[in-house]
């Protein structure tokens, strides 16, 4: 998305090619795949280990498991992946900030990670199709929770978000007619909500789907749909790998394609997701 307009930023997915599918359990499960375009399979070529690189520390996409064995999103769907092309694979954790270094450096071949893509990754690495994005949220108390939000429905409401964000930045440009209530962290933000400060809080959907799912946030409720404005919010997650391997992308792309069609992928994303941020 370069640009957002009224008529999409009432919580629509805007950008080409993002569509939402609902699952039989009522919760939004997000498509990045075109049903149009059709990958045909590659060529199964020698037997190849597939190293990926991961970080053990940001659930749920990534982390470890009560057993110390990684899991998550992005984790399981590498090993989805692997299964699906017969691969051989391992997946380890490394630093978060030593990921792309270390793709670079070809400790490993693949990294499977919530590393937002950006104009210098893209420079720097190759990149499957993307298979997650973070969206912005409204939420708010749960009798105050309604499917849509307009301008006409916030003009004036009182709406936390933490100061200095991405989404604090949002709510200045597009939405001035909103009273900002700017908190220094997510919990001041829901702490402004809980004791009407503010009626709304604006923020990280994954951080909030997060807290949705939990017992502490069974008084709160998404409202509206997601914000995908990927100058603010991030073009989304996908798998990085190096430019010089090809072959390895078209895999990918074909792998991750054929698990939304069998349902794979709506599988995994139900299990690290009750509450979806979409």
């Amino acid at each position: 998305m370069r640009a957002v307009t009224f008529a999409c930023w009432i919580g629509l997915a805007c950008s080409m090619g993002f569509a939402q599918a609902v699952a039989q359990s009522g919760a939004t499960v997000p498509s990045f795949w075109d049903p149009r375009i059709r990958l045909e399979k590659p060529e199964p070529g020698p037997p190849r280990l597939v190293r990926f690189l991961t970080d053990d520390e940001y659930p749920p996409l990534h982390f470890a498991g009560p057993d110390g064995g990684l899991t998550g999103f992005s984790v399981e769907l590498a090993r989805a992946i692997c299964e699906k092309m017969s691969w051989t694979c391992t997946i380890q954790a490394r630093r978060f900030d030593t990921l792309a270094d270390s793709l670079a450096e070809a400790r490993g071949d693949v990294v499977a990670a919530a590393l937002s893509l950006t104009p210098a990754l893209r420079s720097r690495f190759a990149a499957s199709t993307l298979y997650f994005r973070s969206p912005a949220r409204f939420a708010t108390t749960r009798g105050n929770a309604t499917a849509q939000l307009d301008p006409v429905s916030l003009n004036g409401k009182r709406v936390a978000v933490v100061g200095g964000t991405a989404h604090q930045a949002f709510l200045e440009r597009f939405m001035p007619f909103v009273q900002r209530r700017e908190a220094g962290t997510l919990a001041g933000a829901l702490a402004a909500l809980r004791s009407g400060e503010a009626e709304f809080v604006f923020a990280d959907g994954v951080a909030l789907a997060l807290l949705l799912a939990s017992e502490s946030g069974v008084d709160l409720a998404f409202t509206g749909g997601p914000f995908l404005e990927s100058a603010y919010f991030g073009e989304g997650v996908a798998f990085l790998l190096r430019k010089d391997d090809p072959a390895l992308k078209r895999s990918l792309d074909y792998a991750l394609q054929t698990l939304w069609d069998d349902g794979t992928y709506a599988r995994l994303y139900l299990r690290f997701f009750p509450v979806s941020p979409f």
